[in-house]
């Protein structure tokens, strides 16, 4: 309780210090600082659903997750999360929350008509990143490599157009995330340990943000590559780790940021007990993507370079580092909820006894074997290391309630530390941490 009343205390004190800082005439340019959303008390036709899959989960969620066949928990758990998200974006109503979020003049829909030759946009797409000129890309097709506008112009081209199909995909794939994450920890630990983390990745409080934005398919694709991962090193199927490897570097093409998966990745490594061989399929499945985009025309260091100079053509430059350093890491109490606290807070002293137990004992075959504490700690500590990195970097000065939503939902992996008969009260935490930012802000992407 003390670790979590710090965390809400973090944010109470990020959102007087914003608000001051405005009043003093020197605003963190976050309109409901530190999150990007407006203030706007509202309710819509998602609101009774998504009050009623939030008590539904609270109520049943843990007995369920205890006792379903694992086949059909993972299903249940993936339908669950889909209608979790879409009523949280239908609390916005359809317009608002869903079709028209990815149409805006910053956003990749934008583009999309403009693309009329695949391969030209490849080998162009470089030098329309810069800001300032008359053909550079929309603010999130220029701050993203070319992976992200490539799914929306295929998506367009099967058929699918328009922001209805666009915003379906992105809360399909986003919660992709309720059965990878848990379907990992039961790989690398117990399946105790993995229905433990079920209704806590259904009631993300993320899912605000993934539904909808591409930040939540980029989640559902990089959470996936890591499930495939896992699968691969653990049963040593080598098509299991070629497709993560693939997975993780088209990751990469969605965003830069991506490439900070690599730690979570190596974690999953280290507790498959580093076999190596199948973890050489990984990069046999990630040659090729990098491959082909570099034979298409975009190089991605350099893509990286001329982001970081567009970065601070806009609203960067004026975005203080003093204050979002800190009040970036606030933002995790809200959208991945108040429950990591718990989490981490129970996670470090596990991590730090077991290397303690490991020096002091030596390695043993036993210490080799993955359980219950290693993938619950080893997993969230993993994501905070990549939390922790992506905000010093300066490259995440606000909106990373979505930004970091790939790194947020491994979090959740360590929901077995919580004792058992304390679950459903985070859970309900959660769910109220969500409804509650959902009904009174109005999120702009």
């Amino acid at each position: 309780m003390i670790a979590v009343a710090a965390a809400l205390g973090l944010f109470a004190v990020a959102s007087v210090t914003g608000g001051l800082l405005y009043l003093w005439g020197r605003p963190v340019h976050a309109t409901s600082a530190p999150l990007f959303a407006q203030w706007l008390p509202h309710v819509g036709p998602g609101t009774p659903l998504a009050l009623l899959v939030a008590a539904l989960v609270w109520w049943r969620g843990p007995a369920l997750a205890a006792r379903l066949a694992w086949r059909g928990l993972l299903a249940v758990s993936y339908a669950a999360a889909v209608a979790w998200t879409l009523s949280l974006a239908l609390v916005d109503g359809w317009q608002r929350g869903v079709a028209g979020r990815l149409t805006t003049t910053y956003e990749y829909l934008h583009e999309v008509p403009g693309v009329t030759d695949i391969p030209a946009m490849l080998a162009g797409f470089s030098g329309r990143i810069l800001g300032l000129q008359p053909d550079s890309w929309t603010t999130h097709v220029s701050g993203h490599p070319p992976g992200a506008l490539l799914v929306f112009v295929v998506l367009d081209r099967i058929g699918l157009s328009g922001g209805g199909w666009a915003g379906v995909l992105c809360i399909l794939v986003a919660a992709l995330v309720a059965v990878a994450v848990p379907h990992t920890v039961r790989l690398l630990g117990t399946d105790e340990a993995a229905r433990a983390v079920v209704p806590f990745v259904v009631l993300f409080p993320g899912a605000v943000w993934s539904g909808v934005s591409a930040d939540g398919l980029f989640a559902g694709v990089t959470a996936t590559a890591v499930a495939l991962l896992a699968y691969g090193v653990i049963r040593g199927r080598a098509l299991g780790a070629v497709g993560g490897g693939a997975l993780l570097a088209f990751g990469c093409y969605l965003s830069y940021g991506l490439v900070l998966m690599a730690p979570v990745a190596l974690a999953v490594v280290v507790l498959a007990g580093r076999r190596w061989r199948t973890v050489g399929w990984a990069f046999v499945g990630a040659v090729p993507v990098a491959a082909a985009f570099t034979v298409a025309g975009f190089w991605w260091p350099t893509g990286y370079d001329l982001v970081i100079e567009r970065y601070y053509q806009g609203l960067a430059s004026d975005r203080a580092y003093a204050y979002w350093v800190w009040a970036d890491l606030a933002v995790v109490v809200v959208a991945a909820g108040p429950v990591v606290a718990v989490i981490l807070r129970r996670a470090v002293p596990a991590g730090w006894r077991a290397v303690s137990r490991r020096h002091r004992d030596g390695v043993r075959t036993a210490d080799r074997r993955p359980g219950v504490v290693h993938a619950s700690w080893l997993l969230p500590l993993a994501a905070t290391a990549v939390i922790l990195a992506a905000d010093l970097s300066g490259y995440s000065k606000a909106e990373v309630e979505r930004i970091w939503l790939p790194f947020m939902v491994w979090l959740m992996a360590g929901a077995a530390l919580i004792p058992p008969a304390d679950r459903r009260g985070w859970l309900a935490a959660q769910a109220a941490v969500a409804l509650t930012i959902n009904h009174l802000l109005l999120t702009v992407w």
